[in-house]
């Protein structure tokens, strides 16, 4: 029964890193649309796209775009999980569906509320108007993972430090800041990953001047499958295999460094 299991793991596994996988090769191929696998192998779409302004644009697009939701988001989504975690008023159930609401409407459906809203507001096809509608779209994420946090602090430590004087202000940035730290951390990340990665409200109101790479990546494989998507998704295959060795690799470093005897710190 175990070695079923195993089998059984190692099928899944295989089955969902395949096409992840499959990606790098065709990085490197010399075939002139996505072909797998590649006649040849050569580096030569990867110059093209570190040297083309219609990749790189985009790529800058997304970057900053996602940057600023980041920012936004956490702008609203911390004050706005305090409340609701720690307070109780008038409407707070409500607020709450609120919160979450972007999460149970179909995207294509709040691309085309946006893009109504948003024409009349003149921000279609602005990198305004694009981060807006992402902040919209990560507050959800951001806001279960920082309320997840929230609702397991214990309250005694601020309590503790306030009963020792402790300003509201300070007790915030030396005990509540630090303890939520990881979360703060996984929400603005999940809150990045969301604007980055984020299609169809972009095809509906990014354009030209704010188009975004997944937009721009959308265009090129429905026009002639330029090899160079392969070459986005195996950079960013690769960010994210770095993203999640990093801290292992830190931890690894950690515990190879010696720490100082007793002995040596009482001398």
């Amino acid at each position: 029964m175990n070695t079923f299991m195993r089998w059984a793991g190692f099928i899944v596994v295989l089955f969902i890193a395949a096409p992840l996988v499959i990606v790098v090769p065709m990085s490197l191929s010399n075939a002139s649309s996505l072909q797998f696998p590649p006649p040849g192998y050569w580096l030569g779409y990867y110059r093209a796209y570190f040297t083309d302004p219609n990749w790189l644009v985009p790529t800058w697009n997304s970057i900053l775009i996602a940057t600023a939701t980041t920012i936004l988001t956490m702008a609203l989504v911390v004050p706005a999980t305090f409340a609701l975690v720690r307070h109780r008023f008038r409407g707070k159930g409500f607020a709450d569906l609120m919160m979450l609401m972007p999460m149970a409407v179909p995207h294509i459906v709040m691309a085309i509320g946006y893009y109504s809203y948003f024409g009349q507001l003149k921000l279609v096809h602005t990198h305004l108007g694009v981060i807006l509608a992402h902040t919209c779209l990560s507050v959800p994420i951001a806001f279960l993972v920082l309320s997840a946090n929230l609702k397991g602090f214990d309250r005694n430590l601020e309590r503790a430090a306030q009963s020792l004087g402790a300003s509201p202000t300070r007790t915030f940035l030396h005990i509540t800041l630090p303890i939520l730290r990881p979360g703060l951390i996984i929400s603005s990340l999940f809150a990045f990953i969301q604007s980055f990665d984020e299609t169809v409200v972009a095809i509906f109101i990014s354009g030209r001047d704010a188009e975004t790479l997944p937009r721009k990546m959308f265009d090129s494989i429905r026009q002639e499958a330029d090899p160079v998507i392969a070459v986005i998704s195996t950079l960013l295959f690769f960010v994210v295999l770095i993203g999640i060795a990093a801290p292992y690799f830190v931890g690894a470093l950690r515990s190879r460094v010696p720490k100082p005897s007793r002995s040596a710190g009482a001398h």
